[in-house]
């Protein structure tokens, strides 16, 4: 599928605006297959999931205790009756229990019928071949799960789009699923860029680096379920980045390189996706990670995210995931904030969302980083996430409210 095109300006654009553009106009691309509910964990469901069966289907204890009829316990002082039965889990009572006895009942087992209530084994005594209740202390319909308390049969008990978490994956199976259809993992291929940027362990020479961002984002992708193509470190060569592009776009959904979509000379990424496809926006109003691109080469979307490593890693978990969530058919593509006071005082510009990276600290409260530069990598490592300051922001000081990304909201 060709991603559609976006009609983009000079400005820079807001956050919140190209994640509605992308929510609006990206369709899925990642196909569909059927895979046993042992594989299913983290993948995408790609159809609805009806109930063929009601849960519980029957009626059925909370505890290990006594099943009763609640009207012969008495009012006032205990009340003795003897045991005539005995129910486990997968052995139903035959008969119905008559009034005036009880039944010894196991978590799970089927209620007898006749019985309203299940009384916990801690909250009466065995005596031979009887059991002695206390007065006053029960209520009726105690520890008893009704039939269908959880699940009826025919209801839709997940939805398309629901990126599946093992509780999920227990749903399925408490309703009779085998296997489930899911989409399959999207093909991402990966790049970085620039005559700098070595593989390590090879011995750097003056004014070279090491590759980071081809392993923290391929790593990234993993964790999101995708099936990851390293294409290594394209060189400072428009023809050349321009071929390695427009080849990789034929078997995959995805590119993503970093580096090479700023402004300066030496930035040929964005020349060579304008010249093998369409740019969407390449600008965003935030900090850092001002030059991201969006675009498609041949059909296929891309992806440039910045080259410092920081600023990499905060638009991927800003704009990236979204995309790769929405191509995958995941329904919800965002990360939940919370709001927690702050412990720092800090003055920004209006007009541009910046992302500093935060600690959490006893309160709940959260602290800013020391050191924020986009070049220190490290400041991700030591902190828990990431404090999210609107375009309206300009001063911050302690015990003002901020919204707060936790890094485990964006790495699952």
């Amino acid at each position: 599928m060709t991603p559609p095109r976006f009609q983009i300006d000079d400005r820079l654009m807001p956050l919140d605006e190209a994640l509605s553009l992308l929510t609006e106009r990206l369709q899925p691309v990642a196909g569909i297959e059927r895979v046993d509910l042992r594989q299913a964990s983290g993948r995408v469901l790609a159809a609805d999931v009806v109930s063929a069966v009601t849960v519980p289907p029957h009626d059925n204890s909370a505890v290990d205790g006594y099943a009763i009829h609640f009207d012969d316990i008495a009012t006032e002082g205990e009340t003795r009756l003897p045991v005539t039965a005995r129910v486990a889990a997968g052995h139903p009572l035959e008969a119905p229990l008559p009034r005036g006895a009880a039944a010894r009942i196991f978590t799970g087992a089927p209620m007898p019928e006749g019985p309203d209530t299940v009384v916990m084994q801690e909250d009466c005594r065995q005596d031979g071949d009887a059991v002695v209740f206390p007065a006053g202390k029960l209520r009726r319909g105690s520890n008893r799960r009704r039939r269908g308390e959880d699940i009826q049969a025919g209801a839709v008990v997940l939805r398309a789009g629901t990126r599946l978490r093992p509780q999920e994956v227990g749903l399925a199976a408490a309703t009779g699923q085998a296997t489930l259809d899911v989409r399959v993992p999207l093909r991402v291929a990966v790049f970085s860029t620039g005559d700098e940027v070595r593989d390590p362990p090879t011995p750097l020479a003056a004014g070279q680096i090491y590759d980071i961002n081809r392993y923290t984002v391929s790593a990234l992708l993993t964790g999101l379920g995708c099936t990851v193509t390293d294409l290594g470190i394209l060189p400072d060569d428009v023809a050349a980045i321009r071929a390695r592009l427009a080849e990789a776009a034929a078997d995959h959904d995805l590119l993503i390189t970093s580096g090479g979509v700023s402004v300066g000379d030496e930035d040929h990424v964005k020349a060579a996706v304008e010249a093998e496809g369409a740019l969407h926006f390449w600008r965003l109003a935030i900090k850092p990670g001002r030059p991201v691109a969006l675009g498609e080469v041949r059909g296929t979307s891309f992806i440039g995210l910045p080259g410092n490593p920081v600023a990499s890693m905060i638009t991927f978990f800003l704009l990236a995931r979204p995309v790769v969530l929405r191509l995958m058919g995941c329904a919800v593509t965002g990360a939940v904030r919370y709001r927690l006071p702050a412990t720092f005082s800090y003055r920004k510009q209006p007009g541009r969302r910046e992302f500093l990276r935060g600690r959490l600290v006893d309160g709940p409260a959260v602290d800013k980083f020391a050191a924020d530069g986009s070049g220190i990598l490290s400041s991700m490592t030591s902190s828990d996430g990431l404090l999210d300051l609107g375009e309206a922001v300009t001063d911050i000081a302690p015990g003002d409210a901020v919204w707060f990304l936790p890094f485990s909201e964006v790495l699952r």
